[in-house]
């Protein structure tokens, strides 16, 4: 903790809640703004979150997608978004001089809470959401992906996934893009994480400009806790393909978990330090069953997956499956164990 960088912390005038560093060394400054608003917040219209997170950059304010492009590189700024289960976000990476850092800003405040959701635009965007589906088919480890998630999660809204269905996403329509924007897009749902070469006024200055266009609102409702497994079950899906993907697991741990760094070190010994791991002794180098096997927790609003995952030959992926079983029950039994 004392190593870590001093974060300095306040609200906005309208609810958002900034997490500030100070970096003078480097003139620049990044800026990410992150809401509630992800996949989790779907309901029964799977793939809004990212379809509307997708649309924000496509046009906001005066500017189409080709104007805000033109505004970011012509000061050398980079501008993204990004959708998952837990949150949605934009950002911006720019220099700290003042033309700038000002061009960089006022974009991103117009992205977030003036998008423009174009009817065009929102068809575009559909189609290509939904040719992205159509190549998850061809992916033996996104189709692993998604049958482990509705297996581990069931009802919980972390089972679907953020892409949506080739269904959901031929009956969204604009109306439901502005109203989920306009319900988790706000104020009060919202982090303002700021890094750069800034002072405590300028940081202010900007957390307000950021969000002065978002209206205050209110902040998504809990999600419900994540019910743990009360059997083991074991899902094969037959896909053309020479390589069987292995994904194990069961709900984890949240982010601030008090166990957090406990569990952290003991599955970078069992299976998060790649080739010196435990996992990878047993599954790679004592057996050759697979060239890449790992684990890890991702830590999410509520618990998130513990996860163990492999590739390996068709014809052992059973015993590369009963091999990772055992090594992880020796592992709960023993704990890390001396090498000799």
């Amino acid at each position: 903790l004392q190593a870590g960088p001093q974060i300095q912390s306040w609200n906005t005038s309208n609810g958002a809640r900034v997490l500030f560093v100070a970096a003078p060394d480097l003139p620049m400054v990044d800026i990410r703004v992150v809401f509630d608003a992800g996949s989790a917040r779907d309901g029964d219209r799977m793939g809004l979150a990212e379809l509307t997170n997708n649309l924000l950059t496509e046009g906001a304010g005066d500017w189409d997608a080709d104007q805000i492009a033109t505004r970011m590189e012509a000061v050398g700024a980079e501008l993204k978004s990004g959708s998952l289960r837990d949150m949605a976000w934009a950002s911006v990476r720019t220099l700290s001089a003042e033309k700038n850092l000002t061009i960089a800003v006022e974009t991103l405040a117009a992205v977030l809470g003036a998008p423009n959701f174009q009817p065009e635009d929102l068809e575009r965007t559909r189609q290509a959401m939904q040719v992205a589906l159509r190549r998850d088919e061809q992916n033996p480890g996104t189709v692993a992906n998604k049958a482990f998630f509705k297996a581990l999660y069931g009802s919980h809204p972390y089972a679907g996934h953020s892409g949506g269905t080739q269904a959901s996403l031929a009956a969204m329509t604009r109306q439901d893009v502005v109203a989920h924007h306009q319900r988790y897009y706000v104020g009060r749902n919202a982090v303002v994480a700021m890094v750069g070469a800034l002072d405590r006024a300028q940081a202010e200055r900007l957390a307000e400009q950021v969000t002065a266009q978002m209206p205050v609102g209110q902040s998504a409702p809990e999600l419900p806790l994540v019910a743990q497994l009360q059997q083991a079950n074991l899902e094969s899906k037959v896909f053309p393909s020479t390589q069987s993907h292995i994904l194990m697991g069961q709900p984890g741990m949240h982010r601030g978990d008090p166990d957090y760094f406990v569990l952290y070190v003991g599955n970078h010994i069992f299976g998060g330090s790649g080739l010196v791991s435990l996992l990878s002794e047993e599954v790679r180098e004592k057996r050759g069953l697979s060239y890449s096997v790992y684990s890890y927790f991702s830590p999410m609003r509520r618990d998130g997956p513990f996860i163990l995952g492999a590739q390996t030959q068709n014809a052992k992926a059973q015993e590369a499956l009963d091999v990772m079983r055992a090594a992880l029950q020796r592992y709960i039994e023993e704990g890390p164990r001396m090498r000799n």
